[in-house]
């Protein structure tokens, strides 16, 4: 994470795992970084949760319950039924959900026990499902993809400006989003619909980013998430991931790589090879958030996932959404959103429905639910098919899921 001392004054940094000596490792590499860029932030490493979060203005999660290899289960059982596998969409994503949204839960609970005043942003998948379970609980918690961020780079080198004068029309849910306008902003205020500019001069870079065709874009007059293919191209993505190394998988040796960079006593800064991880501008959003919620003065525009509250007229308010919204020290203020196009808030909806039921089965268990669930998703919705889902996840997960053992 970058630190920057004049917007976000940080005099302390823990971290918190169960895996000790890699943490160690990269505390290393962090205080070595910060060092380098003249910061007098400590970083420390803690076994201990109450101990690291006692005094913390800010609680940042982000956990994997079960590691890479849970991720590389995830992403192949699901394949062998025929539908895709990935960490947040359909069947592998429930899976993640099951098991993640208990241990989050119990984090925030301790966390409130000593310091209820503290922010908890939530960055773990499915970001906005563990989100509402957060808020469903009464925390002050906010969630954070880089979905958003990403689109700002893109859109501002395309456009020759820098990334804090673009403005998205962000809508939709964590990795069901859309951009539905985008501004350039000027210097006297004035703000330019770049849009249509994006989407005539520089198609190719937008198919590049999206991996869908740039007639969708164009007919819609949107510019839809990465993730929206495995929606859009369902089974050619099943197709081509058949018999090829999972996401996770690449992504455990590439940590590896990464882990063995760090060690080195000379490395101050983030090797090359940490591209190739993902997660790309996760630090600038993080520190641009905290700095909105932590200090005086510092109110800006942040794509987050909050409660909807009306900003989406199709959804329950209970629904968390991922929207721009402004930010201060009070807390999170969605902006509106212009009325989102029937295909995009169709869909919304019914993953919105079955992120509830998915929540209900991740809270009180039960094939049953987790059947429902699956049901739910339009990326199942055969009996069949949910019923053969609902055994195997329940098998590959049993150790994890406390009612299923």
């Amino acid at each position: 994470m970058c630190i920057r001392d004049s917007e976000l004054p940080v005099d302390e940094l823990v971290l918190v795992d169960p895996d000790i000596a890699r943490t160690e490792i990269v505390a290393g590499l962090a205080s070595r970084i910060l060092a380098a860029a003249g910061s007098a932030c400590s970083v420390s490493v803690c076994a201990e949760l109450e101990t690291a979060v006692e005094s913390a203005d800010a609680v940042l999660i982000q956990l994997r319950v079960g590691g890479q290899a849970a991720r590389a289960r995830d992403e192949s059982w699901p394949l062998e039924c025929g539908c895709i596998g990935q960490e947040t969409t359909g069947a592998g994503g429930l899976a993640k959900a099951l098991r993640t949204i208990p241990v989050v839960r119990d984090i925030a609970r301790r966390v409130r026990d000593l310091n209820p005043d503290a922010w908890i942003v939530n960055f773990t998948n499915p970001v906005g499902m563990v989100t509402r379970a957060l808020l469903d609980d009464g925390h002050r918690a906010v969630g954070l993809c880089n979905v958003a961020i990403g689109f700002e780079r893109l859109f501002a080198d395309c456009l020759g400006v820098t990334p804090d004068r673009i403005e998205l029309d962000h809508a939709g849910l964590n990795h069901l989003s859309w951009e539905l306008g985008v501004r350039v902003r000027e210097a006297d205020g004035a703000s330019i619909d770049v849009l249509d500019r994006l989407l005539d001069e520089h198609g190719a870079r937008l198919v590049d980013e999206t991996e869908l065709p740039l007639a969708l874009m164009r007919s819609e007059r949107t510019i839809p998430s990465y993730y929206l293919r495995y929606y859009y191209e369902h089974d050619a993505l099943v197709e081509r991931a058949a018999g090829r190394p999972t996401r996770a998988e690449e992504v455990a040796e590439l940590e590896a790589r990464l882990l063995q960079l760090y060690r080195d006593p000379a490395l101050a800064g983030t090797p090359p090879e940490l591209r190739g991880r993902g997660g790309a501008y996760y630090s600038d959003a993080a520190v641009g958030l905290l700095s909105s919620l932590l200090t005086p003065g510092l109110a800006r525009d942040h794509v987050v996932n909050t409660r909807n509250d009306g900003i989406l007229p199709f959804l329950d308010d209970a629904a968390v959404i991922e929207v721009r919204a402004r930010v201060d020290t009070a807390g999170v203020h969605p902006h509106a959103v212009p009325p989102v196009p029937p295909l995009a808030s169709g869909l919304i909806s019914h993953v919105a429905r079955y992120e509830e039921l998915g929540i209900e089965a991740a809270l009180l268990g039960g094939r049953d639910r987790v059947l429902r669930a699956l049901l739910a998703h339009p990326l199942i919705g055969q009996l069949a098919a949910a019923e053969t889902l609902a055994d195997r996840l329940i098998a590959e997960n049993r150790e994890r899921l406390s009612w299923a053992r």
